[in-house]
């Protein structure tokens, strides 16, 4: 098994290890969760330690006040590594990697669909956010139905959660289902179309700390990176490419080792 899905694994029990919610229910709310993980990780799910910081920017927003705290977490976390949570700690983004795996007829995103994700996060995660004062991406975010949504509702024993669900509730499924049914045919459906928290990052993909370096005279333009690029990146065209999550397969499979991960 390779690193990178050794790292996906283990990253995505620890983020969601929260045992005790198995046996008396409800959600961890204790001092881990006023921090929050670098990638999409709903704060509703029972098992989860931290907060998603998307949740987080739009409380701060909806309260009319600046998020500090947020804007510098998002600023330390791309100036470093850029997009590489993405692409090796995100639970969401292994689900779309282990879907992609499933044998269906395959499909090809319109080069300017990876631009939709920064209207999700200006219109959506702020300006509705702050009209008003609700959290609408986390509303309508599949990995929030898919690891809070479904569970807690599955979990609710005394009926109250259930007795709530409407046409909100389903909305949000179906949402899940569609992302799901499109992340099979095509690499990263989610995260290269509407993640805001890619979108955020990356921003710092020409800026960041670690870098992709591509060496001109080795490089044959064979295109194998593109090929294994579980965001189907032309990085021998685009290292610093707004979707290239720094997976580092590139850098393994070129067949004249012209890539290479540099830290400036």
């Amino acid at each position: 098994m390779r690193l990178k899905r050794i790292v996906q694994i283990v990253a995505s029990i620890i983020q969601n290890s929260y045992i005790p919610a198995f046996f008396a229910g409800g959600i961890y709310q204790g001092v881990l969760k006023s921090g929050c993980t670098p990638i999409l990780n709903c704060w509703g799910c029972p098992l989860a330690w931290l907060s998603c910081p998307m949740g987080a920017l739009q409380h701060f927003i909806g309260l009319k006040l600046i998020p500090f705290y947020i804007v510098g977490f998002f600023g330390s976390v791309g100036m470093i590594i850029g997009r590489m949570s993405c692409g090796w700690v995100c639970p969401f983004g292994f689900l779309q990697d282990l879907l992609y795996k499933a044998k269906s007829m395959k499909m090809k995103l319109p080069p300017w669909f990876c631009y939709i994700k920064y209207g999700v996060l200006v219109g959506v995660a702020m300006v509705v956010a702050y009209l008003t004062a609700e959290p609408w991406f986390c509303k309508l975010c599949p990995d929030g139905a898919l690891i809070a949504g479904i569970p807690l509702v599955l979990a609710d024993k005394t009926g109250d959660l259930k007795a709530l669900v409407g046409w909100h509730f389903y909305m949000k499924i179906a949402i899940l289902i569609v992302i799901v049914l499109f992340s099979i045919p095509i690499k990263r459906f989610f995260c290269r179309t509407f993640c805001p928290i890619g979108a955020i990052y990356s921003i710092f993909n020409r800026f960041s700390f670690l870098k992709l370096n591509i060496d001109k005279e080795k490089c044959i333009e064979c295109e194998s990176c593109q090929m294994i690029c579980p965001m189907h990146v032309p990085i021998y065209q685009s290292p610093h490419h707004i979707d290239c999550i720094r997976c580092l397969d590139c850098v393994k499979i070129c067949p004249t080792h012209a890539i290479e991960h540099k830290t400036r």
